[in-house]
């Protein structure tokens, strides 16, 4: 019993310290130094595409409904799992729960008491609530940007301030970004289910993975 304690109580804060220091340095490389990372390098070049927009350009401007629709396409996609698995989860809830026994004399698979089979379903469900929320959101942000960047066109009396305009368009897919990333963050805590280590290996591949992908390899900032 002391072993199963001590896998749940010392793994899953582990795991999800991993996960959020994880993700406190990304945010602090992209606030010190954004060219080290692919999203701060991709803020800037919206940036500059977004002044490209906002001169009239109908190139431009068919450009911008492309790529904003691919945003949307995604973040749809994003929400739409994450609403989804978390339904299923609910539904599967009391069925796994019944069959909970099967795994109380397996030590690795961590401790099935009531609380813990309760927080481990908990915090799975919180992560993918919050990632539909920030999807959802998302969604409405990046729909506006889209109406306000094609309404500025012919008639300047009707066109919005750029500023605030690019300020919707940022909030858009920073929002999309933070529920792309609640979703996977959800992933290795609906493992818990199997016990708290598939839970620290799966967030330690997850953080590695998220490396690679969040940040500019070395070389290619040396030759920039």
């Amino acid at each position: 019993m002391g072993l199963i304690l001590y896998l749940d109580t010392v793994l899953i804060p582990l795991s999800l310290f991993l996960i959020l220091g994880y993700h406190a340095y990304l945010w602090q490389s992209f606030k010190q130094k954004p060219s080290t990372t692919k999203i701060g390098l991709q803020k800037l070049t919206r940036k500059t595409w977004f002044l490209d927009i906002k001169q009239g350009d109908d190139k431009n401007g068919m450009l911008a409904v492309q790529s904003l629709r691919n945003t949307l396409m995604t973040t749809i996609l994003t929400a739409s799992i994450a609403i989804l698995v978390n339904l299923s989860l609910a539904a599967l809830t009391n069925n796994t729960y019944n069959a909970s026994h099967l795994f109380n004399n397996t030590e690795i698979f961590g401790s099935q008491s009531g609380r813990i089979y309760a927080l481990k379903y908990g915090l799975a469900s919180l992560f993918l609530l919050v990632s539909f929320l920030c999807s959802s959101m998302a969604l409405g942000y990046l729909i506006d940007a889209n109406f306000l960047i094609n309404a500025s066109g012919d008639h300047e009396q009707f066109s919005s301030d750029p500023a605030y305009t690019q300020n919707i368009f940022e909030r858009g897919f920073g929002l999309a970004f933070m529920g792309n990333r609640m979703l996977c963050i959800a992933f290795p805590m609906l493992l818990w289910m199997f016990g708290p280590l598939p839970v620290a290996l799966s967030s330690a591949a997850l953080v590695w993975g998220l490396y690679e992908l969040d940040f500019v390899p070395v070389n290619n900032i040396n030759a920039n």
